[in-house]
Order: structure tokens, then sequence, then C-alpha cells
């Protein structure tokens, strides 16, 4: 079974995937940036299972007002809120599922962090609200890989491309890679994961290379 966290209004992508795997996906409404909704989504789901095998964590935001610079005023209200949702959300969905997932046996959590968050591999002079949200997430993938790794689990960390995702609130048309694609790949390596258990947890992008933190 799949638990898929909804936030969107329009779930007419999600429903067709219900439509498809009637018995194996069920939709639960899902706001990351909120601890209320995390935790009745973490009731839902407890509702319906007693164990999970692995949690990912694939829900994110920026705002155009995120391109800004030093040289010109920032907006630390969108940057909070950035933060909330990419870093914090993150954090709030694996410690609401943490009873549920040390339950099953894989005991995998999946960041879907970005290159954005790689201090070793930064070129940018912007985006200040975005990137430290990855790199953050980063170091959360870090501390909760320690814990796990003691317990028979392990964290996997993912690069996944410029996607076609609504991270703004519409469909980025210009990104060169769709959802599909990227999860495919993903899946692929997840299906692998004890490949790169390790003491650090994987930073990978979708060719399985390692990323420098």
């Amino acid at each position: 079974m799949v638990f898929a966290g909804q936030y969107l209004p329009d779930p007419a992508l999600l429903e067709a995937l219900k439509a498809q795997y009637p018995d194996s996906l069920k939709l639960v409404p899902l706001d990351i940036g909120s601890a209320g909704s995390v935790k009745e989504a973490a009731r839902s789901i407890a509702g319906s299972t007693g164990h999970l095998d692995m949690i990912i964590n694939n829900a994110g935001i920026i705002h155009k007002s995120d391109d800004a610079t030093v040289l010109v005023d920032m907006d630390d209200e969108a940057m909070a809120e950035i933060y909330n949702v990419n870093t914090l959300g993150a954090l709030r969905v694996s410690n609401a599922l943490m009873g549920l997932l040390l339950q099953g046996r894989q005991r995998l959590v999946v960041n879907i962090s970005s290159e954005a968050g790689s201090i070793g591999r930064n070129k940018r002079i912007n985006m200040y609200g975005y990137c430290m949200s990855k790199a953050a997430l980063n170091m959360q993938s870090s501390l909760l890989h320690n814990h796990l790794r003691a317990m028979g689990g392990q964290v996997l960390v993912f690069h996944p491309g410029w996607l076609q995702t609504y991270m703004n609130g519409e469909k980025d048309a210009e990104a060169p890679v769709t959802p599909e694609e990227s999860a495919g790949k993903i899946m692929t390596i997840v299906h692998n994961h004890k490949m790169y258990l390790a003491e650090e947890p994987a930073y990978i992008d979708l060719d399985g290379n390692l990323w420098p933190w």
C-alpha cells in the first residue's frame, strides 16, 4: 500500500493514479507546512496500517522573490516559508511516521533534496532561501541517518534534476525532466538502497553519482 500526501486542490493526476491502482494507493490530505495537518495525516495512515517500509519526503516550494541577491531588499518572510516547508516539513513527516517506520523491514527514509543543497558545488549568488533550506535538509538527513543506521535503517538523499513540477504554484514547463522520469530512476536506486549503506547517508543524482555535501 502506498500512502500519497495530497496538497494541491486539483488532484486530477493523483485521482487518475488512484483509479489505476484502487487497492494499492490511498490519498491522504497533507500540508507539510502545518504540524496539525501532518499529525492528522499520520493518524489516518496509522488507522490503515501497522507499519511502513519507507518514507519519501518529496514536497517542496520556491518563491520568485527568492531570486534576489544581497544587493537588493530580500524577502525574509518568503525565505522562512521555504524553510518551513522544505526543511521542517520533511522532519515533521519523518517524526510523525517514525513509529510506523520502525515497525517495517526496510526502515528507509528518502529525502528529495537538490543540487542547490550542495555547499561543495555551489556557484549561485541568489536563491538564499531555497539553497539554505536544502542544505539544512541535508544536515537533517545526516542526523536521521546516524540514528536509523544503528537500528538497521538508512537515509538516501537525492538531487532529482530540474523537474516539471508545481513548486512555485504553476507547472514549470521549461524544465527538461518529467516527474515520471525522475521518479522512475529514483525508485530504481531505492530498490537497491543497501548498495549505498555507509557511515554517511548517500547524496546522489538520478544516475547514481555521489554529490559533495
